[in-house]
């Protein structure tokens, strides 16, 4: 048997249960991972509350969790890629890495580079593919000044970092707290708040290319009006705004490849991206490490170790 974060109904933290379950089986083309660290992301709170049952419906019991990170233990019928004992980073679609093992496809899977620790390989997946299809969506480039809302958070992290690979100038929104770390990262940190666009105007005088929002309506409702092209304007979350103002909404399901995850893991092992990791909690802590995520006011990711 082996725990598994389980919930029998949509709610609050309180829901959240760990459960004993049967290890897993691999079926052919399948491994099973002993899960060493799985990040936890705020669409997985939002499946939860039920606030996206009309596009992802959950079938009680549920579990819980796509991003995950471990060594394998067992292989399925047919599977050359991996071995036992592999070390191993990806993703689930069966909402089950918050577990101490987990059963995944080996096309959801890439190789755990050897610098990379437990807890940012386990952080990477979501955020990875979601950065990538964010960045992607605005082509940005060289000489391109972007500005980022929620600069600070998992998903923003990794897109800063990321634009600046790509060549662009990053401003990024976020509180005080956070604009030493983007300072220090080569971000142009802008405080939100009353005043926000004046203090983008001047932020970038010679005007903004593209716009990456990664918290809310209300900033694809800025960029418009601050006279961005509506097709260098990407959310990752306010979808009703994107087909209001005929703007873009990409995220982690456009980009969930394991070329895109293993592009970004390597720039992360060169140390040219670096992956935050605000909170490590142990698996039976799941109701707390929601509770720190769900206050968004988390710098980088918050991880579960099983």
């Amino acid at each position: 048997m082996a725990k598994a974060v389980r919930f029998d109904k949509y709610g609050s933290v309180d829901v959240l249960y760990i459960a004993d379950v049967e290890v897993p089986s691999a079926a052919a083309g399948e491994v099973v991972v002993q899960v060493k660290a799985a990040g936890i992301n705020p669409g997985e709170a939002s499946i939860r509350e039920g606030y996206l049952d009309s596009m992802f419906p959950a079938t009680f019991p549920s579990g819980e969790g796509s991003d995950l990170a471990g060594v394998v233990s067992e292989t399925g019928d047919g599977v050359t890629e991996f071995a036992a004992g592999d070390e191993v980073l990806g993703w689930s679609w069966e909402r089950s890495s918050h577990a101490e093992y987990v059963k995944v496809p080996v096309g959801q899977l890439i190789r755990k580079p050897a610098g990379v620790s437990w807890p940012v390989a386990g952080a990477m997946s979501v955020i990875a593919v979601t950065a990538y299809a964010a960045v992607r969506a605005v082509s940005a480039g060289a000489g391109d000044t972007v500005v980022v809302s929620a600069a600070a958070g998992g998903v923003g992290t990794v897109v800063v970092q990321l634009l600046q690979v790509r060549g662009a100038s990053v401003i990024g929104i976020a509180s005080a707290a956070n604009h030493a770390w983007l300072s220090a990262h080569g971000v142009t940190p802008v405080t939100y708040g009353d005043g926000l666009a004046g203090r983008l105007k001047a932020a970038a005088p010679d005007g903004i290319d593209a716009f990456i929002d990664l918290f809310g309506p209300d900033y694809v409702r800025l960029a418009v009006d601050l006279g961005v092209p509506r097709d260098r304007i990407e959310t990752i979350i306010a979808f009703d705004a994107a087909h209001e103002y005929g703007t873009k909404a990409e995220g982690s399901s456009d980009a969930s490849t394991t070329d895109v995850l293993a592009e970004v893991t390597d720039l992360v092992a060169s140390g040219q991206i670096e992956i935050p990791i605000a909170a490590s909690y142990p698996l039976d802590e799941v109701r707390q490490a929601y509770t720190e995520l769900e206050q968004r006011h988390t710098r980088g990711k918050i991880v579960l170790i099983p």
